[in-house]
């Protein structure tokens, strides 16, 4: 049994680590084993997103100046977390994929960018491109009209060029001498 003290430490300890998070995941873990665990802790961790299996009432009591209090009626039966305060797209895809592989995994919920979202969201979420896919989109997009500008300009330049050859050539000069 955890002293006082132990329990205000453990508060403290959630309220700083999922206090400033912007995106969470709630998952029932409830029927995977050790290693499967672990391997849902390392996916979570690449996405540079942390994951807390969490006492409920603990977590209430660290959260309650957080917007993640507003999923209370989610934090019955074993719980975990998934958090991060950057990119919710890439916890999902992590999170779904993972579930896919391991059933056992139900989401309870989520929040993203402070607010709530149903469980039956979470796969619509995940489908969502990511924000380095979508930079990557703009950027090319941005781009295009200046890489045809450059074509335009380079076949102008190639277009005198193959004149000014055939000219030559009814002449009778030979290029380069």
């Amino acid at each position: 049994m955890k002293t006082k003290e132990q329990k205000s430490q453990e508060i403290s300890e959630l309220t700083q680590e999922i206090g400033n998070a912007s995106n969470a995941f709630l998952i029932d873990f409830k029927g995977i084993t050790v290693p499967q665990v672990t391997e849902l802790r390392k996916q979570v961790r690449d996405t540079h997103s942390g994951y807390l299996v969490v006492k409920n009432t603990l977590a209430l009591i660290a959260l309650k100046d957080s917007p993640i209090v507003a999923m209370r009626e989610q934090f019955n039966g074993p719980t975990a977390i998934a958090f991060n305060a950057t990119d919710a797209v890439v916890l999902a895809k992590a999170l779904t994929k993972f579930a896919k592989d391991v059933p056992a995994v139900r989401f309870k919920g989520a929040m993203l960018n402070g607010q709530v979202v149903p469980a039956e969201q979470i796969q619509t979420i995940a489908n969502l491109p990511s924000r380095e896919e979508i930079v990557a989109k703009l950027l090319y997009v941005l781009q295009s009209p200046i890489r045809g500008l450059a074509t335009v300009l380079q076949a102008n330049i190639r277009n005198l060029a193959v004149v000014i050859d055939q000219i030559g050539k009814q002449k009778g000069v030979v290029a380069g001498s």
